[in-house]
C-alpha cells in the first residue's frame, strides 16, 4: 500500500450508502480523508477500519452534482482560480457519458450518423428480493422527489414534453435481456444532450428511467392520491401537533375523506385516480395497505406528506439480510453508417451487489463510489488537469476514465451490434 501522503488531502462531504467504496479507495491509495457529516456518528462509522480517515461534524445544504447553468457561470472563476471541478462521475450521470461519448466518437470518425440515442438506467432491488411484492423497488426521498418532475426529449426530430403529474402514464414495456421486466420512463430534460454529446443529426434523444413492471401504476396512485406532495400540512407539523396521528388518521386528512375507516379511505383514492382492472387496484391497494396507510401505526411528522411518508418507507423497506441490489443501464444507438446502411447498436451494464449485511458493496455504491474517487485520483496526480467546470462528455476527460475503471476495478459497458 503506497505510504501516506500528507499533501493529498480530500473532504468528503456525506456519509450516505454509496460513500465508502469512495473513501475506502481513496484511503488505500494513501490520500487523508476527512469525511464530514451533519451528525458525527454517521461520520465515525463510515470511517471504521479506514487508516487514513478522519470523521467530523459539518452541515453543509446546499451541494450541486450536475453541471447546470447556475453551476457554469462559476467556470470563468474557477479557471482563474486554477480549479478543477469534476462534476457527474458516478453511475448516471457518469459511467453512461463514458460509454455514449465512446460509441458516439467512433461512429463519426467512421463517417456515420447517430439517428437515435436512448439511455435508460435503474438503481433496482434485486428481482429475487421480497420487496418486489408492491413494484416498489426503490426506497430513498430522491427517487420518490424525482417522480415529480416533468421530462423533455426530442422524439422524431420534435420536443416532447411530459409533465410530471403525465410521467407514469408514459412508462412503456422495455427489453434488455430474458427474464426482466422493464419499463421505462423519460428523466428530466434531455434535449441539450444533442449538443453536450455533439449529435445535432440525431432525430431521437431520451435519457430515461427503468423500473420494474408495475412500478409506475403503483407511484401513480400515490401521485393522485397526494402524497407526494411537498405543500406544509399543519396536521403533519410535528411541533404543531398536540399528538402524534395514525396513518389511516393521516390519510383521510391528506384525502379529505371525513372517515378513515379503510372501505372510505380507498373510495377516497379509487375517486382521485384510475385503475386499468379490478386486479390492478386490488394489487397497487394491497401495496399501499403493506406500507400501512390505512392502519393505527403512528406516523413520523415531517412537515408534508411526501417527507412523512418517506420516513415510514425508510423503515419499511430496509433490505433484508441476504438480499442484494441490481443495477441496470443501457444504450440504444440507431446508427447510420457512411454507406447509407444502418444498424443498432447497444452497450449494457449489469450490476448485481453483494448481499446485504456482509462486507461486499452494493451494487449502486460500487458504481457510484468507485467512479468518484478514480475521478479525485486522477485530479489529485495531474492526470486531468484541466481547469474549470468539467463533466467527462468528450473523449479527452472520458477516455482515461473509462480505461481505469475497465482496467483496475472490472467496470465497463459491454457493447454489442443487435440490428
Amino acid at each position: 500500500m503506497p505510504g501516506m501522503d500528507s499533501s493529498r488531502k480530500v473532504l468528503l462531504l456525506g456519509s450516505g450508502f454509496v460513500t465508502r467504496p469512495t473513501a475506502e479507495l481513496l484511503s488505500e491509495s494513501g490520500i487523508t480523508v476527512t469525511v464530514a457529516c451533519r451528525h458525527i456518528d454517521a461520520s465515525k462509522k463510515l470511517t471504521e477500519g479506514l487508516k487514513n480517515a478522519h470523521p467530523i461534524c459539518l452541515d453543509v445544504t446546499d451541494e450541486v452534482a450536475l453541471v447546470s447553468p447556475a453551476m457554469m457561470e462559476l467556470d470563468k472563476e474557477a479557471k482563474e482560480a486554477g480549479i478543477t471541478v469534476l462534476n457527474e462521475i458516478g453511475l448516471d450521470p457518469g459511467i453512461d457519458h463514458l460509454y455514449a461519448v465512446k460509441a458516439i466518437d467512433e461512429v463519426h470518425k467512421a463517417g456515420g450518423k447517430i439517428l437515435s440515442f436512448l439511455s435508460y438506467c435503474g438503481g433496482l432491488v434485486g428481482y429475487h428480493s421480497a420487496l418486489v411484492k408492491i413494484h416498489m423497488s426503490a426506497k430513498y426521498f430522491g427517487v420518490l422527489l424525482a417522480l415529480r418532475n416533468s421530462a423533455s426529449y426530442y422524439k422524431d426530430g420534435k420536443v416532447e414534453n411530459v409533465s410530471s403529474t403525465e410521467l407514469m402514464g408514459t412508462a412503456k414495456p422495455y427489453f434488455i435481456y430474458p427474464g426482466y421486466a422493464f419499463v421505462a420512463y423519460p428523466n428530466r430534460d434531455s434535449t441539450d444532450y444533442r449538443e453536450r454529446y455533439d449529435i445535432p443529426e440525431a432525430k431521437t434523444v431520451i435519457r430515461g428511467t427503468l423500473r420494474f413492471q408495475g412500478f409506475p401504476e403503483f407511484v401513480k396512485t400515490l401521485v393522485d392520491a397526494g402524497f407526494l406532495s411537498e405543500e406544509p400540512r399543519d396536521f403533519l407539523n410535528a411541533e404543531e401537533s398536540t399528538k402524534p396521528l395514525s396513518w389511516k388518521e393521516a390519510t383521510a386528512k391528506i384525502l379529505k375523506s371525513t372517515s378513515d375507516d379503510e372501505k372510505d379511505l380507498i373510495w377516497a383514492i379509487s375517486s382521485k385516480t384510475k385503475f386499468a382492472s379490478t386486479a390492478e387496484k386490488e394489487r397497487i391497494i394491497s401495496g399501499l395497505r403493506w406500507i400501512g396507510l390505512f392502519s393505527e401505526d403512528k406516523i413520523t411528522s415531517r412537515g408534508n406528506p411526501l417527507d412523512t411518508l418517506c420516513a415510514t418507507l425508510e423503515e419499511k423497506m430496509q433490505y433484508e439480510a441476504g438480499e442484494r441490489d441490481l443495477v441496470m443501464l443501457q444504450h440504444k444507438f440507431e446508427i447510420e453508417n457512411a454507406d447509407g446502411t444502418t444498424k443498432t447498436m447497444t452497450s449494457t451494464l449489469v450490476e448485481t451487489g453483494a448481499p446485504f449485511r456482509t462486507k461486499g458493496w452494493s451494487a449502486m455504491a460500487k458504481l457510484v463510489g468507485v467512479p468518484c474517487a478514480v475521478g479525485v485520483k486522477m485530479v489529485l496526480d495531474g492526470r486531468i488537469s484541466e481547469k474549470g467546470i468539467l463533466a467527462p462528455v468528450n473523449e479527452r476527460l472520458a477516455a482515461p476514465l473509462r480505461k481505469e475503471l475497465c482496467d483496475k476495478h472490472g467496470i465497463y459497458m459491454k457493447e454489442k451490434v443487435v440490428v
